[in-house]
């Protein structure tokens, strides 16, 4: 261990930080291990179980075969990049006594090894999380016929495995780069945090992609055309829809929190170096990875609060599921201060405001992540006045249900911003009272102050992702007991089927609240990391001799230059082409879905003469997915370096503004304007059926509310969510790149020939990404009207 000057207090707690990590990893085995022992339910149940787990394996295998090629090129360019600057004094003095050409080399290699230590983790909490999620539904559709409180507490226990995993694998890879590189751990957190960042896109985009075109065509065809259950087993494309839950809310949700966790403490570490260098403390680095270890105990605890009793409905799980949250939420709390009083209070410290100021910035993230989950319940929840203005709104039809639905969509994006705004006001008001501290050194304590405030949102983590991955879980035991009992009109049925329609309508507004705690917290980690770019420019600069008077830090970013008021358009016009590229994929493959279902139900599916071939659909789905991972996640690598080499740095800051305030907005109405769509059409479906009223299940109404939910389907499911990885990456792609930009910014001769050919290469690249996300996938439609299902090829042989 590289102990950099710290006292043995210091060093006991760094290893007991690494300790509780591998705590949080084990208790997910010990979660594992009680799942595992529940009752799978009956032969039918397990068949259909059996069909969504092979087809989310065989998702993710393919998912992983596109992705390779691409991490294998990034990690070669991390390595490399050290190469076209200087190293840091950091890097040369953790390797002190070697030559420059070792530095490099050294630092060369823990970045690229950190890229992938980053993605293989970010992919791990992925798969597993899935896997996890997969064997949890069909237990939780057999236990649903048992009692209300053993579905609920095997639903979110499955989920938290998922959390216990994102913080273990988090925390793990963060303390032992710090363990290893000391105060030279940024050059390789970056390349860690990028890492988990580019799989989290990679698995956001892929399975937001699968499932919502899935479930986009299996709704039009089955609810609106045929009028069928949502989860009919005659649809073709239910088990597809039911595989895209797990592949999308489950893998990519869970990716993506563990990149946002993974990337606030990348920030905070990289703002800690700099209050080092202003004021000789280690605690600034020290205490984010003290707090991060008290939500991994904070969040096991959480767990043991969330429990039912025999019957309940969903007001009773949503009450439980934020009990457990909350009790959570209160023993970090009290933790950070207990951790404040006896780790900061010294003399040392109180000279730099005194020991209360890192704990209330926590303190201040933590009531962040409370706001926005309750925010976001207001905007999607089923008992708030949002959602029931929409159901309402479905008397008069599709198109008033969707205006209604798109106003709450805006209003709930502005609420949401004035929330993280107040949070970063009390950042100022914290840290921006500092005696003393004026100019440069105030706005670094300040966005440490937010850096710290991230670490804060996430340190409930463990719990969050349980929350996410509660949503699919619940929605895949649904469609099982559905697909299972159909037919069935018994009285211990109904109430399991009553269940699991509560435990789903629950799942959907807590999806809905993790997805606003991501959006949140993309927005803090982005705003920290754009702390960490002035940071890192600043540094750039000043070994280049640039006086400090005439460094980024101290000019500010300008929007009255011309180039940095482009930038910041640039910034702000990249995710709404990100989101309609996202969006259109699903409603190419949606379209396709719909042609092969309506194909198959001609057959006579819906009578039973032929059986449905589920498979096509999940083949449809797949083939649509992949066509598009590599080309959207070029989008948010290679637009940051465009700009930065041929805008200069400071448009570079005015582009990272642009993309982080317009991927807010866009992102929450996004989520919340799809999500009480959602809820809007289970309220409906769950009105007593009677058409001479226009009520319930096949109804007027009802067909307006799937419409409605269809719209929102790939908004809450798809663009919205890959918005937040996507948000990061360029952040993340900005800090790296920026000391090369500044390197070469005003060269001349051949190296500006090298620029403009960089330049003009990358920008080729991005036309070729462009022009593939607007292309159709190769052969999907050959594939639709080629493919023939069983009795038809009986029928071929039989000509032979």
């Amino acid at each position: 261990m590289f102990t950099m000057g710290l006292t043995s207090f210091e060093q006991i707690a760094i290893w007991a930080v690494f300790a509780v990590a591998w705590l949080g990893l084990g208790y997910a085995i010990f979660l594992r291990s009680q799942i595992l022992r529940e009752d799978k339910g009956t032969e039918k149940m397990q068949e259909v179980w059996g069909a969504i787990k092979d087809g989310a394996d065989a998702y993710l295998q393919k998912q992983l075969k596109s992705i390779l090629p691409l991490i294998g090129v990034l990690t070669i360019a991390l390595f490399l990049s050290v190469y076209v600057v200087p190293p840091t004094p950091e890097a040369l003095e953790r390797f002190e006594g070697m030559d420059e050409s070792q530095v490099r080399l050294w630092i060369g290699l823990a970045r690229a090894v950190a890229f992938v230590m980053g993605a293989g983790f970010s992919l791990a909490v992925g798969q597993i999380g899935m896997r996890m999620a997969v064997e949890g539904n069909v237990r939780v559709a057999a236990a649903s016929k048992k009692s209300f409180g053993d579905a609920l507490r095997i639903a979110y226990r499955a989920g938290t495995i998922t959390g216990m995993l994102t913080d273990g694998l988090g925390l793990l890879g963060g303390t032992v780069i710090f363990i290893v590189l000391g105060i030279a751990a940024p050059d390789a957190l970056l390349g860690f945090g990028f890492g988990g960042t580019l799989l989290a896109l990679f698995m956001r985009v892929g399975g937001g992609i699968f499932t919502k075109a899935a479930d986009v065509g299996a709704d039009l065809v089955g609810k609106v055309e045929a009028g069928i259950p949502e989860d009919d087993p005659r649809n073709p494309a239910v088990v597809a829809d039911l595989v895209g839950d797990n592949v999308g809310d489950c893998a990519g949700m869970a990716a993506d929190i563990f990149e946002s966790y993974e990337v606030t403490m990348v920030s905070g570490l990289i703002l800690g170096l700099a209050l080092w260098h202003i004021t000789g403390r280690l605690e600034w680095i020290i205490f984010p990875l003290v707090v991060r270890g008290i939500g991994v105990l904070s969040s096991i605890f959480g767990t043991y609060f969330v429990r039912g009793g025999e019957t309940g409905r969903s007001e009773d799980a949503m009450k439980a599921i934020f009990s457990g949250f909350i009790t959570s939420a209160i023993i970090s709390v009290a933790m950070f201060a207990v951790a404040g009083f006896f780790y900061l209070n010294n003399p040392a410290m109180n000279e730099w405001g005194g020991w209360w100021r890192m704990p209330a910035a926590v303190a201040a993230g933590v009531l962040l992540a409370i706001l926005i989950d309750r925010l976001t319940e207001y905007f999607t929840g089923t008992h708030a006045a949002p959602v029931n203005d929409i159901k309402k709104s479905a008397d008069t039809g599709p198109a008033t249900l969707i205006l209604n639905g798109v106003s709450v969509g805006f209003e709930s994006s502005v609420w949401s911003v004035v929330v993280i705004a107040l949070t970063i006001i009390a950042s100022i008001f914290i840290f921006g009272t500092i005696p003393g501290v004026e100019g440069v050194e105030r706005a670094t304590f300040i966005l440490y102050g937010v850096a710290m405030t991230g670490i804060g949102m996430l340190t409930l983590t463990g719990n969050n992702v349980a929350m996410d991955s509660f949503g699919p879980i619940a929605d895949n035991a649904n469609g099982i007991g559905e697909m299972s009992w159909s037919g069935k009109t018994d009285k211990e049925t109904k109430k399991a089927q009553q269940i699991m329609a509560d435990l789903d309508a629950v799942g959907n507004t807590t999806k809905a609240i993790t997805k606003g705690v991501a959006i949140g917290s993309a927005v803090i980690a982005a705003v920290s990391l754009f702390g960490s770019f002035l940071v890192d420019v600043s540094r750039a600069q000043a070994n280049l001799g640039v006086p400090a008077a005439e460094q980024i830090q101290a000019l500010g970013i300008r929007v009255d230059i011309p180039q940095v008021f482009v930038g910041m358009l640039l910034g702000g016009a990249l995710p709404w082409l990100f989101s309609s590229f996202a969006i259109q994929a699903v409603a190419r493959a949606a379209s396709l879905i719909v042609l092969e279902v309506r194909r198959q139900f001609k057959l006579g599916v819906l009578d039973g003469k032929v059986k449905p071939d589920y498979a096509q659909a999940v083949s449809i789905s797949t083939t649509a997915a992949q066509k598009e991972l590599v080309s959207l996640a070029l989008l948010g690598i290679v637009t940051p370096i465009v700009v930065g080499l041929l805008l200069n740095v400071e448009a570079l800051g005015g582009f990272l503004a642009g993309i982080i305030v317009s991927g807010q907005l866009l992102a929450v109405f996004l989520n919340n304007s799809g999500g009480a769509w959602d809820n809007a059409k289970k309220l409906i479906e769950d009105e007593p059926k009677d058409p001479a009223k226009n009520l319930g299940k096949g109804s007027e109404r009802h067909k307006a509310g799937v419409v409605g939910d269809t719209v929102g389907d790939p908004f809450k499911d798809t663009a919205g969510p890959a918005l937040n990885p996507m948000i990061k990456v360029v952040n993340l792609v900005a800090v790296i790149i920026a000391p090369i930009v500044v390197q070469y910014q005003g060269v001349t001769g051949a190296a500006l020939v090298a620029v403009w050919v960089v330049a003009l290469s990358l920008i080729g690249v991005l036309a070729w990404a462009v022009m593939r996300s607007k292309a159709p996938a190769p052969n999907m439609s050959a594939s639709v009207s080629s493919v023939k299902t069983e009795p038809q090829k009986k029928k071929v042989a039989k000509k032979k």
